[in-house]
């Protein structure tokens, strides 16, 4: 179980969702239980869909991966919407969007070397 912490994508998503836990009292009441809680909601099934994969054989491990990518995508929509209708200011958008940015290129990285491990199969 400890092992699966210590994978750096779970890690970052983790951080990923203290940092927007911890942004929660200065969103403003009316969006914190709308489209913030979204957000919140969004970054822990990505979470938990990576604790799934780490769970998964590796040779099953590249559809699993496949279907998190879309939920970060989502999560890239509801972040830039909540700059744009001024939930989040300039600061705070940045330093989200830099962690989302980073997890979907460590996804990225990892369906291609699930995809490339399958085809060496």
């Amino acid at each position: 179980m400890a092992d699966n912490f210590d994978i750096p994508i779970f890690q970052k998503t983790y951080d990923l969702f203290r940092l927007l836990h911890g942004y929660q009292n200065t969103i403003p009441k009316a969006e914190r239980y709308t489209l913030w809680q979204k957000i919140e909601n969004t970054s822990l099934e990505i979470l938990e869909e990576l604790m799934q994969v780490s769970y998964t054989p590796q040779e099953k491990r590249g559809d699993k991966l496949k279907k998190i990518s879309p939920r970060v995508d989502m999560l890239r929509v509801f972040l830039r919407l909540s700059h744009e209708i001024k939930i989040i200011d300039q600061k705070k958008y940045i330093a989200i969007q830099s962690m989302v940015d980073e997890i979907g290129r460590m996804l990225g990285g990892w369906i291609k070397k699930t995809t490339e491990t399958k085809e060496t199969l």
